[in-house]
C-alpha cells in the first residue's frame, strides 16, 4: 500500500513546527509497511484530483497568508481541495491554514483574503495574542498542543467544533471551542437530527506538536486515507504508544 501526502504550500506555510504533522503521518504510516510520498504543492504548481491522498496545511504569517489566499482562487487550487474532500479525502489544517479554509480571514490592514469556503467560519484579526499549551475535550479524547495565534475564528451556525477547549484559548478565546470538522451533508439535513457521518477535513490552532502528541488522531487520519484510496476498510496494525501516550498524559496532568 501507498499514501500521497499532499504537502499544501509548505514554503510559506510552516510555522511552530508544523512540518511535526508530516513526519508523524509518515513515519506511524510507514512502521506498518506503507510506503508513503511527500508532495509539495505550492504556488506555481497544479493540483489534479486524486494527487494526494491526505491534504495538510499549516500555519503562516499574514504576508504569506495574503499570497496564499490569492494562489487558491487564481489557480483552482481551492475549488479542487473542496472537491477532493467532498470525495472523503482526509485533511488537517492548522492556524493559517484552517483561516483560509473557512469563508474569510480580515486582516488589521488590507482587504479581507476570500477563502475556500470549505470550514462554516470567518476569521478576524485581533490584538489579543492567544499563546501557550491547550488541551481540548473531543471525540478522539483528550487533545493536547500548542497555540499562537491572534485571529479569532467564529463558526457559523450548524458548524461542528472539534472540541471544547479545557484549557487555552481555542477559536476565538471566548466560546469555549476549538476548531471544526467540515461535513458537506449536515446542512442539508433537518436542524434536529444529529449527523454521523463526518467528512474527514479537521481545522485547528494546534501546531506542529498535534500528531506526535496525539497517534489516535494520527491514525485516524491514516485509515481514512486508506479506506478512500482502496474502497474498503483497513484495520491499521497496533504501534507501541508508551512513549505518545506519557507525553500527552503529562501534558492534561500538567495543564488541566
Amino acid at each position: 500500500m501507498k499514501l500521497v501526502i499532499g504537502y499544501l504550500y509548505p514554503d510559506l506555510m510552516n510555522i511552530y513546527g508544523d512540518t511535526g504533522n508530516i513526519i508523524a503521518l509518515k513515519k506511524r504510516a510507514e512502521w506498518r509497511g506503507i510506503e508513503v510520498e511527500i508532495k509539495n504543492i505550492s504556488i506555481g504548481d497544479r493540483l489534479k484530483p486524486r494527487d494526494a491522498d491526505i491534504f495538510f496545511f499549516g500555519g503562516g504569517q499574514d504576508m504569506a497568508q495574503g499570497l496564499v489566499a490569492s494562489d487558491l482562487v487564481k489557480s483552482d487550487k481551492g475549488k479542487m481541495i473542496r472537491q477532493e474532500i467532498e470525495r472523503g479525502v482526509p485533511l488537517l489544517s492548522i492556524c493559517g491554514g484552517y483561516q483560509l479554509l473557512g469563508d474569510y480571514y480580515g486582516p488589521h490592514e488590507g482587504s479581507k483574503l476570500p477563502g475556500v469556503g470549505l470550514f462554516p467560519a470567518y476569521t478576524i484579526a485581533s490584538y489579543d495574542r492567544m499563546i501557550g499549551n491547550i488541551v481540548v475535550e473531543s471525540e478522539f479524547g483528550k487533545l493536547v498542543g500548542f497555540e499562537n495565534h491572534s485571529g479569532k475564528t467564529h463558526l457559523k451556525k450548524g458548524a461542528h467544533a472539534l472540541g471544547k477547549v479545557l484549557q487555552g484559548f481555542g477559536n476565538n478565546g471566548e466560546d469555549a471551542l476549538e476548531g471544526c470538522i467540515y461535513n458537506a451533508t449536515r446542512y442539508k439535513k433537518r436542524r434536529d437530527e444529529i449527523a454521523s457521518d463526518y467528512k474527514n477535513a479537521i481545522g485547528t490552532y494546534m501546531h506542529g506538536s498535534l500528531l506526535p502528541k496525539n497517534p489516535k488522531l494520527a491514525d485516524w487520519l491514516l485509515q481514512k486515507a486508506l479506506a478512500i484510496k482502496y474502497g474498503k476498510e483497513i484495520q491499521l496494525k497496533p504501534l507501541d504508544d508508551a512513549l505518545e501516550e506519557k507525553a500527552r498524559q503529562a501534558a492534561i496532568a500538567k495543564f488541566c
